[in-house]
């Protein structure tokens, strides 16, 4: 799937994306080519946002949509097990990749880099919040609750107006989410790959672990 340039600019606007009540799914990218842990190891266009040592024994990749439901229940249901058990202990490296299904997913990404920069640990912060209020800004408000969330995190409001118009940061939002598609097969949100291993939808802590626990003794 990709994300349409004019479509994008013209509903993104802020006088105009509030008013927005139903957008239609990306198109489909459909050629692939083969999967391999070398390809998902591989940042395209944006710099990784990951916590966890880099020399980690297991590096687990999720590939997520700020507007999906089951991608804001792992995250809260899921992730922090994740995070206590393997990453904050250093055995986990974990990596968060932008893969927006609509236009607000790609708002939410864009908003949730801006606020960070290079911060990996304040970007998933940010995209915990965004998850967390997934309900208030993708169904109703979006203007306002978005623009609020960045006033929190320091911007100002022609930050956030510009940050959300900012042509180049969405051409590689939509490069990285290309090359997931094309190279990764990834169709859907949550898609994760464990040492490059391809687990799609909502997982339980208890899968992750039988997954990741016998690559820690190998």
């Amino acid at each position: 799937m990709i994300i349409t340039r004019r479509a994008f600019t013209t509903m993104l606007s802020l006088t105009g994306l509030a008013a927005i009540a139903g957008l239609s799914p990306l198109r489909f990218i459909t050629d692939a080519m083969a999967q391999a842990a070398g390809d998902v190891a591989k940042p395209v266009s944006l710099p990784d946002m990951a916590l966890g040592p880099k020399d980690a024994a297991v590096t687990i990749t999720e590939y997520a949509s700020m507007t999906c439901p089951h991608c804001a229940a792992f995250n809260e249901q899921v992730f922090p097990k994740i995070k206590s058990e393997y990453i904050d202990t250093g055995k986990v490296r974990y990596i968060f990749r932008e893969f927006p299904l609509d236009i607000k997913a790609a708002a939410g990404s864009m908003l949730s880099r801006c606020i960070a920069k290079d911060d990996a640990p304040k970007y998933f912060a940010v995209t915990d919040m965004l998850f967390r209020q997934q309900n208030d800004w993708v169904v109703k408000n979006t203007t306002e609750t978005l623009t609020r969330i960045g006033k929190q995190a320091g911007l100002t409001q022609q930050q956030v107006e510009a940050c959300l118009k900012d042509q180049a940061l969405l051409d590689k939002i939509a490069a990285d989410q290309k090359y997931a598609s094309d190279v990764l097969k990834v169709d859907s949100t949550p898609t994760f790959f464990i040492n490059g291993e391809k687990i799609k939808g909502e997982t339980s802590f208890e899968e992750f672990a039988k997954k990741i626990n016998p690559l820690l003794k190998s």
